[in-house]
């Protein structure tokens, strides 16, 4: 069994094997290497200024003919509270202590800015052939604007009601995020992360919800998992953890070493790094604040309150405070060139299909 060509076709791959927008881990570099190889590169912008994505832009331009996706959030800005800024920090308080940290210095401000206009005139400057969204989509305006360039536009759906809401509003294909994946959950309907089903459940119901072609992602290392996902009717994979070892990756070295010694039931959902939930490996902060915490701000908002604790471990060699991003699958992946993992996981998974 082999997959249809329906995304090939429709976003300009040799290779239905997308990689997955990891802000703070992708750059230019990663999106190149696997845009080279014949699938689709990614660079997430949600942490970067509007000069910042234009430069990276440019350097993947100057470097690779493949198709590349902008990927962007589209959350809603929440409205700062101070009563919960001010529990914020002093459930911080200890860990500002230990490190000798003064908590009415540490910044304020959201860490990861939402879809605008903005964004939208960098989209129409650059033209990619694809971008992508994380917790829904933008107004009709702005999506209206994003269709006339010609890109294709994909999102993020945790649920069969999250695709068919996509589908509904102009999505050209829907990411099925079953809740194995790592980083944020693509969550905009449905709030109840205890409810969200795993890949091998949501995927085929998503395949016979829609009539768009849909990707799978979450829990996708290798071969196997690639080979599943089509069998159960995606027309392409996501992949994203299995890329955060390779050098092309802005993983830092902390991250690595939590990567190699990665087991399955060593990943949680927490909101302790951001106010939203996201996959990531246990460490200290998550298992001492976390996973879920009532007192985290609303996302973005929580960041501000553990950057300078972050920053602070990493300086002295500790990844204690740091966000450690990863699906449930990061045990089968191994650190390999990002053009090389593109070609193995099509290749591995066509072996698979053809046996």
């Amino acid at each position: 069994m082999i997959p249809d060509n329906r995304i090939t076709d429709l976003l300009g791959m040799e290779l239905p094997i997308l990689l997955a927008p990891m802000a703070g881990a992708a750059g230019s570099e990663l999106a190149i290497a696997v845009s080279s190889a014949g699938g689709l590169g990614a660079l997430p912008c949600a942490m970067l200024s509007a000069e910042k994505i234009r430069t990276e832009m440019g350097i993947i331009r100057q470097r690779t003919d493949g198709p590349v996706n902008l990927n962007f959030f589209c959350h809603v800005p929440p409205v700062p509270d101070p009563g919960k800024e001010a529990a914020w920090r002093d459930r911080l308080r200890p860990y500002y202590a230990e490190f000798g940290i003064d908590p009415d210095t540490a910044p304020a401000g959201a860490g990861r800015n939402p879809f605008s206009a903005e964004s939208c005139a960098i989209v129409e400057e650059f033209r990619p052939e694809v971008v992508s969204f994380h917790f829904g989509l933008p107004d009709e305006a702005l999506m209206e604007r994003v269709k006339a360039t010609g890109a294709k536009v994909i999102a993020s759906a945790t649920t069969v009601a999250e695709a068919r809401f996509l589908e509904e509003r102009g999505c050209d294909a829907i990411i099925a995020q079953g809740a194995e994946a790592g980083g944020h959950r693509g969550v905009f309907l449905e709030a109840d992360i205890a409810t969200q089903p795993g890949t091998l459940a949501l995927v085929p119901q998503v395949v016979d919800a829609v009539s768009v072609p849909v990707i799978a992602a979450g829990g996708i290392a290798d071969g196997r998992g690639v080979a599943a996902c089509f069998v159960l009717g995606a027309s392409a994979v996501q992949v994203g953890t299995a890329y955060l070892s390779s050098p092309e990756a802005l993983t830092s070295e902390g991250h690595r070493e939590a990567l190699a010694r990665a087991r399955d039931d060593r990943t949680v959902l927490t909101n302790v790094f951001t106010g939203r939930p996201a996959r990531g490996l246990l460490n200290r902060f998550v298992s001492e604040v976390g996973p879920m915490s009532d007192v985290a701000p609303e996302f973005p908002l929580a960041t501000a309150g553990v950057g300078p604790l972050r920053a602070a471990a990493e300086a002295a060699g500790l990844s204690d405070f740091s966000p450690l991003w990863a699906g449930q699958a990061a045990a089968l992946s191994a650190p390999m060139e990002a053009g090389e993992l593109t070609v193995k996981l099509m290749r591995d998974a066509q072996r698979l299909l053809q046996s």
